[in-house]
């Protein structure tokens, strides 16, 4: 794992539509000048539409280096982004979210769909199973993960998660502190499974 305070590049998952909010492309805007102000690398899902393009696109401003990595079959549905320090096209979605993984040091998740949600329970788990040791957060916009944390904390109430995992999950409602929260976080020593005196 790369050290605390020693990031590098930071994967952001979020939305290639804008919501019914403005406030998320507004958030992805914010959190994308930080990361280049910060001199992070942003990588991400490559699309320029949508909070994905605001969040590109506000890095870039700021004089930011951006990755993005999409699959070939979506370049035309998610509008692939061809103004990027770097774009990586790949064949399948398997393939996009192990580039981004391996490309990052820090996972984020802003407001997003399905898609986002399914890649952010992807690093979650590779975090609770020791497949990585990178810091996983939530950006929590005007409490747009607020079921999400609450059900987190249900599953550890119901027995399926201890509560070391559930402290993997990181959250704050503003850029710069849930960065300073990455930067700072050290992964805690606990295995994936409970003993037979914990189910």
């Amino acid at each position: 794992m790369t050290p605390p305070g020693r990031l590098s590049a930071v994967c952001v998952f979020c939305g290639s539509s804008p919501g019914a909010d403005a406030a998320y492309a507004d958030a992805a805007r914010d959190l994308g000048r930080r990361l280049a102000r910060r001199g992070l690398t942003l990588v991400y899902g490559g699309a320029r539409v949508g909070v994905m393009g605001a969040l590109a696109d506000a890095a870039l401003d700021d004089g930011g280096r951006v990755v993005g990595v999409m699959p070939r079959a979506l370049m035309a549905r998610e509008v692939g982004h061809t103004g990027l320090s770097e774009l990586l096209v790949v064949d399948t979605m398997h393939e996009r979210k192990a580039l981004m993984a391996e490309r990052a040091d820090a996972f984020v998740a802003l407001p997003g769909g399905i898609g986002t949600l399914e890649e952010l329970f992807e690093a979650w788990t590779w975090a609770m199973l020791g497949i990585h040791a990178k810091p996983v957060g939530v950006l929590n916009v005007g409490g747009f993960y607020d079921p999400l944390l609450a059900m987190a904390d249900h599953l550890v109430a119901q027995g399926f998660a201890r509560p070391a995992h559930r402290e993997m999950l990181l959250d704050d409602d503003t850029p710069e502190r849930l960065l300073a929260r990455l930067e700072a976080c050290e992964p805690p020593a606990v295995t994936r499974w409970l003993t037979p005196d914990e189910t």
